[in-house]
């Protein structure tokens, strides 16, 4: 959630802050504020988008080479001026941004309330500014020292930088259970809650950890020390972020982009892991678990959204190919309900920002209770990268509408290339159809491509169900993970209701809800249980329901049946729910786009969930 970017050197800050937070508008975006020094403090802050800040501070005094800025999601108080970031201290020499939440600000608040201190907002970080600069009035201690000692008293999650009126040469920053990097540049320094506002001006990062804070000079020196003052040595880490992912590229919306961007990343996502002449996969961090995974009992796949839809692919092709139980779990319900786990488990987490908060969670009580824990994330140095014991990354590039697209092929494939390397390890795959798998997962990035040429096609169909109110889409097998995830982008992004249900179970309730009001997506291409799903397509014609059927090329019998068709090359079974997403994907786009709803911000949502 929230958006934080933060500068300190030679250069004017304030168009380094809201280029940033441009850059991490998909985080948050309910409303937007900078803070500069120039040379007294100067806080500008506005409901609304970073584009309004930037009107409302078209006249104002810009001065100032240090500042930070934030974008919002909103937890504690609503969407308002007040309540946007920074927040300042009772004197109005602190400046303070946070993303995260403060678990025990009441008590915090009413302890200062009692001291004698007012608060203009509702939120938990302006408790937080006030209770720094409290410690530094009563404990005549310097900012770094009043940092650490408010950070010691808090329960939550946090990551904040803060800036003092008195000590215009110095920002500090801090993070726990919510991201943050330091961008190193030429004698200039950044903070962030991800790379992409600091990828355009250096490649030289670290990413802070737990508990951690850094100290911010100018000139460019900095310091590394928990908030029990142990100084540490940092590690640099080197970005590898093309800033041409970071922009639209001649497309409308980012979202769009990246679905035309799937048959790069799922050919990026597998380069270099596996060939279909020689007949291997290789996956370097099943390497790294030894026979820990071979020889598990079960695979437990925790993740939340669009990334569960992928576990639950997942499921289907580790036990069929791999043939190891599985099960997937919503990691914001794992840790909850005490469940059963041993050494003989292993969860895998999956996670595009590798931040998700839930998903951590999970992953640390698995730790406790021995588990093997294995990451399947996008971004590099991302907190599950850093805390399981391996892992792979998807490789799929910044994923910057909030929907996501891109990232869910991108796991589906690298899941896939799991499953397809344990179950040739295991033996539980046949060789000639491990090598046809192989064969044919290499064609995948040309035959996404040729579905992404019927996107005309799809915006046609898209006219034709834009005013609906519900929707239900339908599959079987493999793809009704893909039912459940097409149902997720229309609600997503086109606010309109959805359901995703085994196409089966439709007479099991939902059936009362067809009408000729109600479209109906079949995914039809599977060749395992054609005539079943074309007996569901016959039952929801019978009650003069509208269906759009997702079928493999040259399907004539479901065509004749459906009233609109979308065709898709044939593939093998397993591989069917990468190129059956596609027109999903393309289709809630498209209708969200002629309802007019903000395609690559959708309103509620933002793009990683660091707080639970």
């Amino acid at each position: 959630m929230c958006g934080i970017v933060a500068y300190i050197g030679n250069d004017a800050a304030f168009p380094v802050l809201v280029k940033g937070l441009q850059r991490l508008e998909y985080r948050g975006y309910d409303s937007a504020g900078v803070a500069l020094l120039d040379p007294s403090l100067k806080v500008y802050k506005k409901q609304g988008k970073v584009a309004g800040l930037v009107e409302f501070t078209e006249n104002a005094s810009l001065k100032g080479y240090a500042g930070i800025g934030h974008t919002r999601w909103a937890t504690h108080g609503a969407p308002s001026d007040a309540n946007a970031h920074p927040h300042v201290s009772a004197s109005g020499r602190l400046a303070l941004v946070h993303n995260g939440i403060i678990e025990n600000y009441a008590l915090l608040k009413a302890v200062l309330e009692k001291q004698g201190h007012s608060f203009t907002s509702e939120t938990d970080t302006e408790v937080l500014v006030h209770l720094i600069e409290a410690i530094m009035e009563t404990e005549e201690v310097p900012l770094e020292a009043a940092v650490r000692m408010a950070l010691q008293r808090v329960v939550g999650a946090y990551a904040i930088v803060v800036m003092d009126a008195d000590n215009p040469d110095l920002l500090i920053g801090a993070r726990k259970a919510s991201p943050m990097v330091l961008g190193i540049g030429q004698d200039a320094l950044y903070l962030a809650s991800d790379a992409t506002p600091i990828a355009e001006y250096t490649n030289k990062v670290v990413y802070l950890q737990d508990e951690e804070m850094v100290v911010l000079r100018r000139g460019g020196t900095f310091e590394i020390k928990t908030i029990h003052n142990e100084l540490l040595k940092p590690t640099v880490q080197e970005l590898d972020i093309n800033i041409e992912m970071l922009e639209k590229g001649g497309f409308d919306h980012f979202m769009l982009k990246e679905i035309h961007d799937q048959p790069r990343t799922i050919a990026d996502c597998m380069r270099g892991r596996i060939n279909a002449r020689e007949g291997w996969v290789h996956l370097g961090g099943i390497e790294a678990c030894g026979s820990r995974l071979t020889e598990a009992r079960r695979l437990i796949f925790a993740a939340c959204g669009t990334s569960w839809h992928a576990g639950l692919i997942a499921e289907y092709l580790f036990e069929d190919l791999a043939r190891i139980p599985v099960e997937v779990e919503y990691a914001s319900e794992f840790r909850y309900r005490n469940p059963i786990l041993s050494e003989e488990d292993v969860v895998i987490a999956i996670s595009q920002s590798g931040e998700t908060a839930d998903t951590l969670a999970a992953l640390q009580l698995a730790s406790e209770k021995g588990a093997l824990t294995y990451g399947v994330v996008n971004v590099v140095g991302s907190s599950i990268a850093r805390n399981t014991h391996a892992g792979s990354y998807i490789h799929a590039g910044p994923e910057i509408g909030v929907a996501s697209t891109k990232a869910f092929t991108a796991q589906v494939t690298l899941l896939t290339l799991m499953a397809l390397h344990l179950g040739h390890r295991k033996g539980t795959i046949a060789e000639d159809y491990f090598r046809d798998l192989l064969q044919e997962l290499e064609t995948i990035p040309d035959k996404v491509a040729a579905v992404l040429e019927q996107d005309e096609l799809i915006r046609s169909i898209a006219v034709e169900i834009q005013d609906k109110s519900n929707a239900l889409y339908l599959g079987r097998g493999y793809n009704f993970p893909v039912a459940l995830e097409g149902a997720l982008k229309l609600k997503e992004i086109s606010y309109i209701h959805a359901e995703g249900y085994p196409a089966a179970e439709m007479k099991h309730g939902p059936i009362a809800l067809i009408d000729e009001e109600m479209p109906v997506i079949v995914l039809a291409t599977n060749q395992s249980a054609h005539e079943k799903i074309a007996s569901n397509i016959q039952e929801v014609k019978a009650r003069k329901g509208k269906v759009i059927a997702v079928v493999t090329q040259g399907d004539t019998w479901i065509r004749d049946m459906a009233d609109y068709t979308i065709e898709i090359p044939e593939t093998l079974e397993p591989l069917s729910p990468l190129l059956s997403v596609i027109p999903l994907q393309l289709l809630s786009y498209h209708i969200a786009v002629m309802r007019g709803c903000n395609v690559d911000q959708p309103r509620n949502l933002a793009k990683s969930v660091t707080v639970e």
